[in-house]
């Protein structure tokens, strides 16, 4: 099953509150031009370089050599907590074997389209480094991270979340978690394209069977840590015919709560919403396979749909004329989405959303075909 190891992270010298940023797909425009500003050696640089991915790579290179970024001189794990709303999560970051998902060591979840891993692998191709980690989840893995040793804590505030980062070297705890994640498959969280393009990457370079290139830099968390929080992301109907046979409700407060513990999608049109009963075990999977996929025909997802996370922006889209329909969906029940990724079935892109988003720049993993990890 899966193969998860320790590594020689690439990390940065100084404190990690002013260069670490949020994910590259999360941010918008205007957080990239400020989180740019914020420091010359901000992880943004590297992860959103537009076009110029040889200039991302000579950057990386002159980090190094500049002292800006140094290697950890023996291979460890890291024990990840976040803080945040009166809540904690606690994640490992470690390497992971890269694998076809044909082997059923990695699970997806999710459809993926085109644009991103080209983008991804132009980057991966200049740079040879994973410089975000992907997301995975594992079970039975939080108690194992409760029992982590103890070791030099570094404390960094991020979005308003307090982050603690230890790495730990202690060669029973490593094989113990090794050891536990090797009885089990993983499922993508966040990153099936990255996950898709890292593996393609690395069956163009090469390496031997325990080189570094043959894993990418992974973060995995619990299914059932209690900081896990997923979201759910409603979708905006541009074009299609009416949707009917729904029950009627009055406001799009009173459609949420009608959604909670039930395989069931909400309506809005017209100015005015509906339930609509689901069959089956997950809402967004049935929402595209019993509605959406019927208006859709023979037309693409990226053609016709929009997404958000904000159930009243998707009614001010459609009052506003930019769309047809929205579809509102409760956030998805992870034992159903593990259920549905065992049995090899691929859900729509956009299923799962969650939060809150590990940051980016907190170590890195060189993808060298002629070393170990």
């Amino acid at each position: 099953m899966a193969d998860v190891r320790p590594f020689h992270g690439l990390r940065y010298a100084e404190p990690l509150d002013a260069v670490v940023a949020p994910p590259y797909d999360v941010l918008s425009d205007d957080r990239l031009a400020w989180y740019r500003l914020r420091s010359p050696h901000s992880v943004v640089h590297l992860t959103r370089p537009g076009d110029d991915y040889r200039g991302a790579a000579r950057l990386l290179a002159d980090w190094q050599a500049s002292g800006v970024l140094v290697r950890e001189p023996e291979p460890g794990m890291y024990v990840h907590r976040t803080e945040f709303e009166g809540r904690d999560r606690l994640d490992l970051v470690a390497v992971l074997r890269l694998v076809p998902y044909a082997e059923r060591v990695v699970l997806p979840h999710e459809l993926t389209h085109r644009g991103p891993k080209e983008d991804r692998l132009a980057l991966l191709r200049a740079t040879g480094t994973c410089l975000e980690p992907l997301w995975f989840l594992a079970e039975g893995l939080r108690r194992l991270l409760e029992a982590a040793p103890a070791g030099r804590d570094q404390v960094f505030v991020h979005e308003g979340e307090r982050h603690t980062l230890r790495r730990i070297a202690d060669p029973a705890w490593l094989e113990a978690v090794g050891r536990h994640l090797a009885s089990q498959p993983v499922l993508i969280a966040d990153g099936h394209h990255r996950y898709e393009t890292t593996l393609a990457y690395t069956q163009e370079v090469g390496g031997g069977p325990d080189a570094a290139a043959r894993f990418t830099l992974a973060l995995l968390t619990d299914l059932s840590d209690p900081g896990l929080v997923v979201l759910p992301t409603h979708r905006l109907l541009r074009a299609g015919v009416a949707v009917t046979g729904g029950q009627p409700v009055g406001s799009l407060r009173e459609t949420l709560a009608a959604l909670r513990g039930r395989v069931a999608a909400g309506t809005y049109r017209e100015g005015r919403f509906q339930v609509l009963p689901l069959e089956g075990d997950l809402a967004a999977m049935e929402l595209h396979r019993q509605v959406i996929d019927n208006i859709m025909g023979r037309r693409s997802a990226e053609e016709l749909l929009a997404y958000t996370r904000d159930p009243e922006e998707a009614v001010r889209w459609v009052d506003a004329g930019d769309g047809v329909a929205a579809f509102f969906l409760d956030a998805p029940d992870l034992a159903a989405v593990l259920k549905v990724a065992r049995e090899g079935t691929t859900m729509p892109q956009k299923t799962t959303y969650f939060y809150p988003k590990p940051p980016s720049g907190m170590v890195f993993h060189q993808l060298d075909p002629d070393r170990a990890p």
